[in-house]
């Protein structure tokens, strides 16, 4: 799998939940316990930019509290948009899947890095369009590559806490339907 072109797709799948975001539904709930639609695009938005950090050689110490914080500003496509294009531009970067990343669970390679933030994109973008009540269906193909990337790492990830608890579904459920219940959502 070309995980640097998996992860720009789910960029795009994921901007098109946010700009079908309505007006009035930015401090809706989401599926992220204590997360309303704002901090959970925040969060998505603000992870973009830390590749762009951490695919640079920077430290977490580095960069210090610079995106903590509201990252949104007035326009929060525009600030998703920017985000987006200095991920998938560190991501792409010949040789970046082999360098090291130092992020907060330790120095890993970019090809790990990669692989978790296309799981945080497309299942975060998911959430979007859940609370917001636009189609949830992802893209089979990306489904499946998260699927690759998820089911090595399945313990190491629920045990995160990351993702929310498991939740039991029936051994004949879809992909996508199985991939969200490993990740603690209900389709």
């Amino acid at each position: 799998m070309d995980l640097p072109e998996a992860h720009a797709r789910a960029l795009t799948a994921t901007r098109a939940y946010v700009v079908g975001i309505g007006d009035g539904e930015w401090p809706d709930p989401t599926p992220d316990d204590d997360w309303d639609v704002r901090v959970l695009v925040n969060h998505i938005v603000s992870g973009n930019f830390w590749v762009g950090e951490l695919m640079g050689n920077k430290t977490i110490e580095e960069v210090g509290d610079r995106l903590d914080g509201d990252v949104l500003g007035d326009d929060p496509l525009a600030a998703y948009d920017e985000s987006a294009r200095i991920a998938a531009g560190a991501f792409s970067l010949p040789g970046a899947m082999q360098e090291l990343a130092a992020v907060s669970y330790g120095p890993v390679p970019g090809e790990v890095y990669c692989g978790h933030r296309l799981i945080d994109v497309l299942i975060h973008g998911w959430d979007v369009a859940k609370a917001t009540g636009q189609n949830t269906t992802l893209e089979p193909e990306l489904v499946e590559q998260v699927w690759a990337v998820v089911e090595p790492e399945r313990e190491m990830l629920q045990a995160s806490g990351a993702f929310g608890t498991a939740v039991e579904v029936p051994a004949d459920a879809g992909r996508q339907t199985a991939l969200l219940a490993v990740l603690g959502r209900r389709a």
